[in-house]
């Protein structure tokens, strides 16, 4: 058992917080929002994520959130930054969440006799850990690291709607070290897990997080191109996605052709990835080309709208899915906010459905209707699937031009019209 501060309340300062205090750890979690403070200590999650209300609410003798920097380092061993690294005009990364948690950090360590470990989990650019992070905790604590604390880079690999999963049965865990000493201390943390544990320099641990999700993203950019040219030959790119995957070398996973990816990290992380290889003179035309694909793809559905109802002034147009995937109510760089705004710029009527991720649509397209239930949306001259809820596969489709963006095969067994974006 150790006691464990966590900077930051997001997806993954949250998730690994109540994860950590699942296998039975202390935990102080830090933020500065007044309203996520009071939420996390009623045992009410500010962020929808599949399971972490349950185990919030069990494990909540075990964790504790508070604005205080004092409390919390003076009371714990170990320390995560968690806080977000919010992109910039130019792509690159803005640290001043990460700089300033490393400020307090160090400030706190100043006035500490014990050794403390610090834990970057934030995904910044490999180097930032040791050229950013470690100066400013040796310069506002007055310590060295290695010897007075510890610095370790603990990359996370969590996908939103299985978060939690994804933390408690993890593929892998990678340790970027600075010192044998704090290496020790992160893999007594990880002791339980059965996983294979990667050590590494920190900024090894650094790239492999980015150089992971711009492959993933790759994959999914990929089929899509291929999906594109299957869907003018009439071929089944979802046959070709199963028959590339028994390669052990390729494998199945995202190669689900649709209308791209979108979320917190992918888009993020490859926007950064190109604004850095830029300014340390190197090239990135695949990850730049990935990117461009991303962008045209959910266009598709909108020219394929337009062969079965060439003009859209005045048509009402149902859109089934607002969040980015499916089980959170993330918007983040959803591929719905391209459709929707071409819908706009069209002149449609556009009526729109998601189970979670209403409110946060709204804030961004108050104009638009938004329906009670699924079910409402299908009284439209056409409707779009952007997101593959479960709840979307039981509707009726029948009589109806249905546009699929995430292949809900339900609804062209029903549908008048079906049209599959590149299948």
């Amino acid at each position: 058992m150790m006691n464990i501060s966590i900077i930051g309340t997001g997806y993954v300062g949250l998730v690994t917080g109540v994860c950590f205090a699942k296998l039975g750890n202390n935990i102080i979690c830090v933020d500065v929002d007044k309203k996520k403070i009071e939420m996390i200590n009623k045992g009410v999650p500010p962020i929808y994520e599949e399971g972490l209300e349950q185990l919030l609410v069990e494990n909540k003798n075990r964790i504790h959130a508070t604005k205080d920097y004092e409390h919390a380092i003076q009371n714990t061993d170990v320390t995560f930054i968690c806080v977000g690294t919010p992109s910039k005009e130019d792509g690159s990364i803005d640290l001043k969440f990460v700089k300033k948690a490393a400020e307090e950090i160090g400030k706190q360590l100043k006035n500490k006799d014990k050794w403390h470990l610090v834990v970057m989990k934030s995904t910044v650019l490999p180097g930032t850990t040791r050229d950013i992070v470690l100066p400013l905790l040796e310069q506002y604590s007055g310590k060295k690291a290695g010897k007075d604390f510890g610095l370790t880079m603990n990359p996370e690999f969590l996908r939103e709607g299985v978060a939690v999963k994804d933390f408690l049965e993890p593929d892998r865990i990678v340790i970027g070290y600075y010192d044998d000493k704090s290496r020790k201390v992160l893999k007594e943390l990880y002791k339980d897990f059965s996983c294979p544990i990667l050590e590494t320099s920190l900024s090894a641990a650094e790239m492999i997080k980015y150089a992971s999700n711009a492959f993933l993203a790759t994959k999914i950019s990929f089929i899509n191109e291929i999906g594109n040219m299957c869907k003018k030959l009439d071929i089944d790119t979802y046959e070709v996605a199963e028959g590339m995957g028994l390669d052990k070398r390729i494998g199945r996973a995202f190669l689900d052709s649709g209308i791209g990816w979108g979320g917190s990290c992918f888009p993020k992380d490859l926007d950064a990835l190109i604004s850095w290889a830029k300014r340390i003179g190197e090239e990135s035309n695949i990850i730049s080309s990935v990117v461009e694909v991303n962008k045209k793809q959910p266009l598709k559905m909108i020219e394929l709208l337009k062969k079965h109802v060439p003009k859209l002034k005045g048509k009402s147009v149902g859109v089934l899915g607002l969040a980015f995937k499916p089980n959170t109510d993330d918007i983040r760089e959803s591929r719905a906010i391209p459709v929707v705004k071409q819908l706009l710029k069209e002149k449609a009527v556009v009526k729109a459905f998601d189970p979670k991720a209403m409110e946060n649509f709204k804030k961004m397209f108050p104009q638009i209707k938004y329906c009670s239930s699924a079910e409402e949306t299908l009284d439209s001259d056409a409707v779009l699937i952007l997101t593959k809820w479960e709840e979307f596969k039981k509707l009726d489709y029948t009589e109806k031009i249905v546009i699929d963006g995430r292949r809900l095969l339900e609804a062209k067994n029903t549908a008048k019209i079906y049209e599959g974006v590149c299948w």
